[in-house]
């Protein structure tokens, strides 16, 4: 268990409790942007372990990955990233903005 995803997993239950307001939930949907840094399978695997005795108990959780695209500063073409070192296919540019990928939040909660 990596003490990384641990640590985001414990502040996504949190916030989760926070919002439900006393209410059980029954469901979390996050949005996981492929360079934020977490891992998605890792998450998934502390989930189980920090919704145990809270609001969260046997909460199902849906998580959507969110691929990384870029823009290029120079030519402006939009295109798919994998890391922030990636160059524009376009023109061989790095000057490039990240658009989408970098996204770590809890995007629905259902809750009793």
């Amino acid at each position: 268990m990596d003490m990384h995803e641990l640590g985001v997993t414990q502040s996504i239950v949190e916030i989760c409790e926070t919002h439900a307001a006393g209410r059980r939930v029954l469901a979390v949907s996050l949005e996981m942007g492929d360079l934020s840094g977490v891992v998605p399978e890792a998450v998934a695997f502390c989930f189980e372990a920090c919704i145990r005795e809270t609001l969260l108990e046997g909460a199902r959780l849906h998580i959507e990955r969110v691929p990384g695209t870029a823009r290029c500063r120079i030519c402006a073409a939009e295109f798919a990233v994998r890391s922030y070192h990636d160059a524009c296919p376009t023109c061989g540019g790095y000057q490039v903005e990240i658009l989408t990928g970098e996204e770590l939040r809890v995007k629905q909660l259902e809750v009793e």
